[in-house]
């Protein structure tokens, strides 16, 4: 199938990290200040889902010198953000002992490819200076290698969960930040808040002629097929989610439910859970809200629509595409 290869659902880009988050350091009196202090230091900038790349589509990885340029090139008045802002997140340390932290900037930052002066060049390390730009996680994950995928997850999703938690849900109060970037306090109530995550179902349904039931969801563009998914509800299984979320959106019946492996998902706050599942009907009636079409493909029916331009797969980054790929190079499995 054109554009379809081989994917092992362990080497998801989105799933992968090389660098230990090191959360005995997160209660470390200091540590951001420390970390800002070292030029060793690693800084990944994120803003609103999206991060700054080099020309040639890797992450662009500062210093505490270049982000500080950084800051000061989307609004010249701006001071460094103190360490113990919600600028920072600390993300992890190196095996040699070089700390890894992300800087987050306003949405409204308005650094563009092009846009990025010569002061913040000159401290890159990771090769040639070139223009860069912004670029979001979800279009450049697949890219990314082990080390730059794990942490700029970790980056986008914490980015998420700050810019929506800014009060307290108990009182409402604003909280502050707290453990280098991974939780927010209440000093008015004392309570502590953790970042969210919400477990979803992602499945590859098959029957027992082995073909692959994917849908086109109705807020989707022309064209757009994937595999089926949706939210846990409270009070459900994982495997209990699998079934109710085909049969509301397809009306197709499933029986046996087996987990294949999962990926966060971080916009904003997903961990995908990835299971086969085998269909016990195959009458196809799509529910018409959520679900505008619903089809059953062979191999053969697939490659045809993709190398046509009629199916437009889930992105490389994606535990979707992964789960169709594994279907289509595993006749019977």
């Amino acid at each position: 199938m054109a554009g379809v290869t081989h994917h092992v659902l362990s080497g998801l880009p989105l799933a992968r990290s090389t660098v230990p988050r090191a959360a005995h350091l997160r209660e470390v009196p200091h540590v951001v200040a420390d970390a800002l202090a070292d030029p060793r230091t690693r800084v990944l900038a994120v803003r609103d889902g999206g991060l700054l790349l080099t020309d040639d589509g890797r992450v662009r990885w500062l210093d505490p010198a270049s982000a500080g340029a950084l800051i000061a090139a989307g609004d010249p008045d701006a001071g460094m953000p103190g360490p113990t802002s919600d600028a920072w997140l600390l993300l992890g340390e190196q095996d040699d002992g070089t700390r890894v932290l992300a800087l987050r900037l306003p949405d409204q930052h308005p650094l563009t490819a092009g846009g990025e002066p010569a002061d913040v060049l000159v401290h890159l390390s990771d090769g040639p200076a070139g223009p860069g730009g912004w670029a979001s996680l979800r279009a450049v994950g697949a890219s990314l290698d082990a080390h730059d995928a794990g942490l700029a997850t970790a980056a986008v999703a914490l980015d998420a969960w700050h810019d929506r938690h800014p009060r307290c849900p108990r009182c409402g109060a604003p909280t502050r930040v707290a453990q280098a970037g991974w939780s927010r306090v209440c000093d008015v109530d004392g309570s502590e808040h953790y970042p969210r995550t919400d477990p979803a179902v992602i499945m590859a349904v098959v029957d027992d002629a082995d073909r692959l039931l994917l849908g086109h969801a109705a807020a989707w563009p022309a064209g757009r097929w994937s595999t089926l998914a949706g939210f846990v509800e409270a009070g459900e299984s994982a495997e209990q989610a699998v079934r109710r979320e085909v049969l509301e959106e397809t009306g197709v019946l499933v029986g046996d439910v087996a987990y294949v492996g999962s990926q966060p998902w971080p916009f904003p706050a997903s961990l995908m859970l990835g299971f086969r599942a085998r269909a016990t009907s195959t009458h196809v009636e799509v529910d018409g809200v959520e679900m505008a079409d619903a089809r059953w493909f062979t191999r053969d029916e697939l490659t045809a629509a993709v190398d046509s331009g009629e199916v437009l797969l889930p992105g490389g980054a994606s535990i979707a595409r992964a789960l169709v790929e594994q279907w289509w190079s595993r006749p019977g499995a």
